[in-house]
């Protein structure tokens, strides 16, 4: 699997990733908004919250492969190139993309930590962050709550810049980060 770009298509790791991304960000938020089909306390909730945490902690490891695979050498260019003003939105919304990806998950395990119980990650029992404080989990989730709503606004202006730019503008920029197909 290459890692690296062409002039013209991100890397495989980098699209796989991209697309894997997208369905665990979906699979998180969707455990959160689904919560409240299970009563308080009981096992479903406790399994849905579980899942929670771990595709979000999920989230996190694969952001930092992303960022490897976006560091080794350049993005492929966008023809017909865009404006520069465009160019700058662009990078800074990746920029808040990235770092929503690596905030939500430690805030998440700050919450829970703060809470006083432990983070299972595939099995394996996470250490606490910090010691238990339900006051300062109460504050932190509300910052974990603000962050996440924004996520909503930062995903979906992102996949309507790639729309746009595909539909409207009529240039290469969603296609780079399409999955290739077989040419048969």
């Amino acid at each position: 699997m290459p890692w690296t770009s062409s002039e013209s298509r991100y890397s495989t790791v980098s699209v796989l990733l991209h697309w894997l991304m997208l369905v665990l960000l979906v699979l998180v938020y969707a455990s959160m908004e689904l919560r409240g089909i299970f009563p308080k306390g009981s096992g479903g909730r406790s399994l849905i919250r579980e899942v929670h945490y771990m595709l979000g902690l999920t989230v996190f490891v694969l952001v930092w492969f992303r960022l490897l695979a976006r560091s080794i050498g350049p993005a492929p260019k966008i023809f017909p190139a865009s404006p520069q003003w465009q160019t700058a939105l662009a990078r800074l919304m990746h920029w808040a993309l990235y770092l929503f990806m690596i905030a939500m998950p430690i805030l998440g395990w700050l919450i829970t930590s703060a809470e006083g119980h432990q983070v299972m990650f595939y099995g394996f029992d996470l250490p606490l962050l910090v010691h238990e404080d339900k006051a300062f989990a109460k504050q932190v989730e509300h910052w974990h709550v603000l962050i996440g709503n924004i996520g909503y606004w930062l995903i979906g202006l992102h996949a309507l810049a790639g729309l746009y730019h595909h539909y409207v503008v009529g240039d290469n920029t969603l296609l780079r980060m399409m999955p290739k197909r077989n040419q048969g």
